[in-house]
């Protein structure tokens, strides 16, 4: 049974269609060669001249306003726009950035931070203590009415934020102790851009204008184009962290993986990130011609289950379909090794100890047949599918083309039909998908997460987390449980989670909370995201991809 789905699933993960489309409305290398391949056409930022990079990737975010929603925080970081106080290191410790020391009270929850002297914004302003607050206070103004969908209170439940002009502080007084607020301002909602003053967002629409937004990285925005799916970008003038290697940059938004790779290989992109096809990675793996970086992240890919809905109705089903599941032949054969196997939601390589974690449903498909059959759930029609309560098993499955989510569904369908279940799948975008998340239209929907993007895993873990309150319990919780899991055992191990500011306590207590959605099958884990740069080996150095993906375009990155 095993070889003849592991046969399957190859097939799939290497034979899948793609629609190869061209580059069009942004700049060239400025040494690149027009051969003939639909090159774009050349654009303000590099009629100059002066070194400039061609950057392929997928369209995120049309927005770099991190007040905006996640995606457009990461971007505007992802692309060199804008900084935070903190950063994180490969190792997921905190390095100083914008701010150079602070102090904590003893309660945990006055945190006073200094600002780095002489930092200026891309405009030449002044990025000071007052400028840092009216930025903080702005994100947290707007993001408090409907305009907005960032949530920074998510993360960090803020009481007030007031600036010392004099001394060149900032103070963060929050509602609640935190263990590590360092950790946390590393999470690109806090990146700051200079607002002048402005909190109630009037006089800055940066979705309409992207080239209003103002922050202290070393690229400035000089235009978007959401016709032709391009970001330009400029040199900071003003940056306050050593050389910025390239004049302009041109961000060419490609959804397509393999259009990456043959951009990539034709000299219309100098560099891309996670191409994501199996026989592209590997293919430019082997060609001394590029640069494959690659390492483990911080992501998981996964399948929410939906609790309302059949899966949560009956757990023999539920587990009958974990044990269907073959993890290690999809992450290794399927994708390619683009991820590596874990039964456990955060990835094997963070300090959890995941070898003390206990999966009783690995793969095992007489097992999972087995368990349907005594439960009742049988193929009674002879259709070659099972029933229950008298009705076809047809288990609705949202995903989308991004990270091998696509992919993992595919092979999940195929599995699941070996023990009688079928799947119906809806491959849609990740907005769509997001939407139907939200309204429970599904039983399995796909997902990657970045697991502890401040440091930490509380607001990753929150999406199982239900609260007291009965039917509204995803409501009262901040909104993040969309699969309507409710375990009182995990509840009270996450209430006393986030209440510790121990070390040693907060990592035992996250094994636990692990072990628990192990247990019950509460969420499918295809996987843990191995991130990927790849570049043009002879035009670009230093293009390595950081454990923590918000760090893209950085100075580190120069031509060659």
């Amino acid at each position: 049974m095993k070889s003849k789905l592991a046969k399957k699933m190859f097939a799939l993960g290497l034979t899948a269609v793609v629609a190869v489309g061209s580059l069009a409305g942004c700049g060239n290398s400025s040494d690149t060669a027009d051969a003939g391949s639909g090159s774009a056409s050349t654009t303000e930022a590099d009629v100059s001249g002066g070194s400039h990079l061609n950057f392929g990737c997928y369209v995120y975010s049309t927005s770099y306003d991190p007040a905006d929603y996640q995606n457009a925080a990461w971007d505007s970081i992802r692309h060199g726009i804008t900084e935070c106080l903190f950063k994180f290191r490969d190792d997921l410790t905190v390095d100083y950035n914008l701010c150079d020391s602070y102090e904590v009270s003893d309660d945990h929850k006055t945190w006073t931070f200094h600002i780095r002297d002489g930092v200026q914004f891309s405009n030449g302003n002044a990025c000071n203590a007052q400028a840092v607050a009216d930025s903080l206070n702005r994100l947290y103004t707007v993001c408090a009415t409907d305009a907005k969908s960032s949530t920074p209170e998510t993360y960090l439940e803020m009481e007030s934020i007031t600036a010392d002009a004099d001394a060149n502080t900032v103070t963060l007084v929050t509602a609640a102790p935190y263990a590590d607020a360092t950790s946390i301002l590393c999470f690109p909602f806090y990146s700051i851009i200079d607002v002048a003053g402005d909190t109630t967002d009037a006089e800055h629409d940066y979705t309409a204008d992207p080239t209003t937004l103002i922050g202290t990285g070393p690229y400035a925005v000089a235009s978007m184009d959401e016709t032709t799916k391009c970001s330009e970008l400029v040199k900071n003038e003003h940056y306050w962290n050593g050389e910025v290697p390239y004049d302009s940059i041109s961000v060419l938004f490609i959804e397509d993986d393999s259009t990456k790779a043959s951009s990539l290989k034709t000299g219309d992109i100098d560099l891309t990130e996670n191409i994501t096809t199996a026989s592209d990675l590997e293919e430019l793996s082997g060609d001394d011609a590029y640069y494959v970086s690659k390492t483990p992240g911080m992501r998981s890919g996964f399948a929410y289950v939906n609790f309302n809905g059949i899966l949560g109705q009956n757990d023999a089903l539920r587990q009958a379909v974990f044990l269907a599941v073959d993890g290690q032949t999809l992450c290794d054969v399927t994708v390619g090794g683009m991820y590596t196997y874990g039964c456990a939601v955060l990835p094997s390589t963070l300090s959890y100890d995941y070898d003390s974690l206990v999966n009783p449903y690995s793969y095992d498909v007489d097992a999972a047949n087995k368990l349907l059959d005594d439960a009742g759930i049988t193929d009674s029609d002879g259709d070659g599918f099972r029933e229950f309560n008298g009705e076809k098993i047809t288990l609705q499955y949202i995903t989308y083309v991004n990270r091998c989510l696509s992919d993992f569904a595919e092979a999940i369908q195929i599995s699941l039909s070996e023990i009688g279940i079928d799947v119906n799948i809806t491959n849609t975008d990740s907005d769509t998908e997001w939407n139907m998340m939200q309204a429970g239209e599904y039983d399995l929907c796909d997902s990657n997460w970045t697991t502890v993007g401040t440091g930490e895993p509380s607001a990753f873990l929150k999406n199982w987390y239900g609260g007291d309150n009965g039917s509204e319990f995803y409501v009262n919780s901040g909104g993040t449980n969309y699969c309507w899991y409710e375990n009182d055992e995990y509840d009270a191990l996450y209430d006393q989670y986030m209440a510790s500011t121990d070390v040693e306590e907060r990592a035992d207590l996250v094994i636990q909370m692990e072990q628990i959605l192990i247990d019950d099958c509460a969420v499918l884990v295809h996987g843990y995201y191995n991130s990927t740069f790849i570049s043009n080996a002879a035009k670009v150095s230093g293009a390595d991809i950081h454990t923590v993906d918000y760090y893209w375009l950085s100075t580190e990155i120069a031509p060659k």
